[in-house]
């Protein structure tokens, strides 16, 4: 576990345009009084083979069990690994949504639709 902690830190540090953004509309429970966590380690236990696999989640919500994914172009090359690590999140419970990161470029459009992604969320709870 030392190691994703690590690579973690590393990747808070490398943010990208897209990620700054965002972040500094939800840090500080700046969006619907939640708190964030930006490049967050999630590890999930495999029940067949009984190991464990672990992912960084580009921002975390823990009350709400939300992972948010910013996609760049390199996520058009890799599709197929975000849809089986997308599968295995949420059969762990958690909630994934992923975005590009040109929705960002309208941020008021992109934060309310997070916010109807966060109110479908409270309904189902």
């Amino acid at each position: 576990m030392g190691t994703i902690k690590y690579r973690a830190r590393e990747l808070r540090k490398l943010q990208t345009p897209s990620e700054k953004l965002l972040w500094q509309n939800l840090r500080g429970k700046r969006f619907q009084n939640l708190k964030f966590r930006r490049q967050h380690p999630i590890t999930i236990r495999d029940i067949q083979s009984g190991g464990f696999t672990y992912f960084i989640a580009d921002f975390y919500c823990a009350k709400l069990k939300l992972v948010i994914e910013l996609d760049g172009k390199i996520h058009h090359d890799q599709r197929f690994e975000d849809e089986l690590r997308d599968k295995a999140l949420e059969e762990s419970g958690y909630k994934v949504v992923r975005y590009t990161n040109e929705q960002l470029n309208n941020i008021e459009k992109f934060l309310t639709q997070l916010r109807d992604t966060i109110q479908g969320i409270k309904g189902e709870n």
